[in-house]
């Protein structure tokens, strides 16, 4: 009996000590779990550091390859940057160059191209990019053959902004860009030029669900030769199968004397002095399209025997002289102007032609009857959205000429 009693009494402080040396091992198992995530976590930090770095070197690769696959150009780009926190990379120092002829400058280049998501078309439930380009520089050369000329027709422009980046574009920025037409193949070359430019398109593809035909826009406005200034106005169907659209552009007081060199190569005379005024404006519906352009130039003034009997070449002298005969007869007065209206038609797929007969007579209504305003025809400034600045054209004399 009291061997039974003292085992009993040895089982029952036995059990407890028992179950307390079993305690530790619960917490062996949760920290070796805690250790394992935490390796876990470690692991995919450095993944994710490793990629990060590796990313920028990944995508200038693409890049450089994306802007390589056509046949007439070739791209070259600097570094570029991955902004992870508002899903958006940046491209620096883009340049594209044509590969056929000796073109001399670049078709296109740009400081910074930056791709990132919209982040408010969210709002509608759609998931678009947006494009923002600083300090864009466009070249079009004018040649005698296909292969010194530089026009960027041949290639594939909009498949590589596709490419380049996952999501439709709905929104683009441009900030101070500059677009040049020149030529080199005249005795003194040609560069016309538009600098300053700021533009933008916006709701290319309808995050707001919009029931009117023409939701996109466009909107641009920069300095021609540094000094006169361009508005242009555009809306448009982005999902017509043909062109729809309205568009108007306007550029006021550019002193012609500025693109002498264009006259001389295109139109075989010079301005002596005067300001250039044009107006064009344009509907599009299903690739029909109308409109006209209204060519205004005031204070000109194109032969001066004093200058122009200097020139060696004595058709040339004769052609100055008829050019600025011509202008002088048909000029309107009391305005000092000599202008036109020009309707044009046509069919976007096919061609577009001039009712010459219209021009004409345009040409005696302004010199005769009633001088044209540098304004849209309506008499307008606010036309279907198209919104313009009134007209200042109060200078009457180019800089440093004489009256």
């Amino acid at each position: 009996m009291k061997l039974r009693h003292q085992s009993s009494l040895a089982s029952r402080w036995s059990e407890p000590r028992g179950s307390s040396e079993k305690e530790p091992k619960p917490k062996r198992v949760r920290s070796h779990r805690w250790r394992t995530i935490g390796l876990i976590a470690a692991i995919l930090l450095v993944v994710c550091v490793v990629v990060r770095a590796l990313l920028p070197w990944v995508v200038r690769d693409y890049v450089n390859r994306t802007l390589d696959r056509s046949i007439l150009y070739s791209g070259k780009i600097g570094d570029v940057q991955i902004h992870l926190w508002r899903g958006a990379y940046s491209i620096h120092d883009v340049r594209i160059s044509k590969t056929t002829g000796n073109v001399p400058v670049p078709f296109f280049e740009a400081k910074t191209v930056d791709f990132a998501v919209q982040w408010d078309a969210l709002l509608h439930g759609k998931i678009v990019g947006r494009l923002v380009i600083d300090q864009p520089e466009l070249n079009f050369v004018d040649a005698p053959s296909s292969s010194e000329a530089q026009t960027g027709a041949g290639g594939p422009w909009l498949q590589m902004i596709r490419d380049l980046f996952p999501f439709k574009i709905n929104s683009a920025r441009i900030n101070q860009g500059t677009v040049h037409f020149r030529a080199y193949i005249t005795k003194n070359p040609v560069d016309v030029f538009l600098s300053q430019v700021e533009a933008s398109i916006d709701n290319l593809t309808n995050i707001r669900d919009e029931t009117r035909p023409l939701i996109s826009t466009v909107q641009a406005a920069g300095l021609v030769m540094g000094e006169a200034k361009l508005e242009y106005k555009m809306t448009f169907d982005p999902f017509s199968y043909r062109p729809t659209f309205h568009m108007a552009l306007r550029l006021l007081g550019l002193d012609v004397t500025k693109i002498n060199d264009l006259a001389l190569a295109y139109g075989k005379f010079d301005f002596k002095r005067g300001w250039f005024d044009l107006v064009v404006e344009s509907t599009a519906r299903e690739g029909q399209l109308t409109g006209y352009a209204k060519p205004l130039f005031r204070n000109l003034k194109v032969f001066s025997l004093a200058a122009d009997v200097k020139e060696d070449n004595v058709l040339q002298f004769f052609w100055q002289a008829l050019v600025g005969a011509t202008t002088s007869l048909f000029k309107n007065q009391p305005r000092d102007q000599f202008g036109t209206l020009i309707p044009f038609t046509g069919d976007l797929s096919t061609s577009t032609t001039a009712n010459i007969l219209a021009t004409v007579g345009n040409l005696l209504r302004n010199a005769f009857v009633r001088a044209y305003l540098p304004q849209l025809q309506s008499g307008q400034e606010n036309l279907e959205g198209l919104q313009f600045e009134a007209p200042d054209i109060t200078s009457s004399v180019s800089e440093g000429a004489s009256p």
